[in-house]
């Protein structure tokens, strides 16, 4: 009986262990499913005026509304998308009064030309966005053939010569065919606690076949050869 003490303790440890793994993983779903509601309701929201000094952390996904004109200059970046293969997202700048901004107009087909800018003024709503996309993998813009990679706000600022800001578009008030808007939305969020729950459920259950095992074997009586 001694024996089996020491091999049982720790099966019961490693499961008491990937149990409670898995429990975390469980609350930290319900916990990510709060942020990602909140987002939600936060991109839905009835549109603001344009922030005069938008803060990244306070207007992260803030619903607005802004009037002006698109200016001349764009930007192509390389996206592709479920379904519909590569595409070039656009991004041009957008004259707000005094101030020029960046407008993510939406995606249009890599094998498309884009249109010239809208004359006059138009309306916009989107949100704010500051995009998490530049790691170190990320390639440079090939500027000859105007193809990027990624949405570096510090970088297309500059090239745009816009305030670090940028709005993707959600309506607008003027034709802008082939480009098709792609607003903001939480699909890309990533919320995997609910498989990484399952993982550590599982781990536990085979852990603890393997100690019932183990212990069977061990007080199995043994046969003479």
């Amino acid at each position: 009986m001694a024996r089996v003490i020491l091999p049982l303790v720790f099966g019961l440890l490693g499961c008491a262990i990937l149990v409670s793994l898995g429990i975390w993983q469980v609350q930290r779903l319900a916990w990510k499913q709060g942020v990602l509601a909140q987002i939600d309701a936060r991109i839905t929201a009835a549109p603001v005026a344009l922030p005069i000094r938008p803060d990244r952390q306070r207007d992260q996904y803030l619903a607005v509304t802004a009037q002006g004109q698109v200016a001349p200059g764009v930007v192509r970046i390389l996206v592709s998308q479920k379904g519909a293969g590569a595409g070039y997202r656009i991004i041009s700048p957008l004259r707000v009064g005094a101030r020029r901004v960046l407008l993510d107009r939406g995606v249009m087909p890599v094998d498309r030309d884009v249109t010239a800018a809208p004359a006059g003024d138009v309306q916009v709503v989107g949100n704010l966005l500051w995009p998490d996309e530049i790691d170190g993998f990320t390639p440079a813009p090939d500027l000859a053939a105007n193809i990027w990679f990624a949405r570096d706000l510090v970088a297309l600022s500059g090239a745009l010569e816009t305030e670090p800001v940028m709005i993707v578009m959600r309506a607008r008030t003027f034709d802008d065919y082939p480009i098709s808007p792609l607003p903001v939305g939480t699909e890309g969020i990533p919320n995997d606690h609910l498989g990484y729950a399952l993982t550590w459920f599982s781990l536990a259950l085979v852990w603890a076949g393997m100690t019932g095992f183990f212990l069977w074997r061990m007080k199995r009586p043994r046969t003479e050869g």
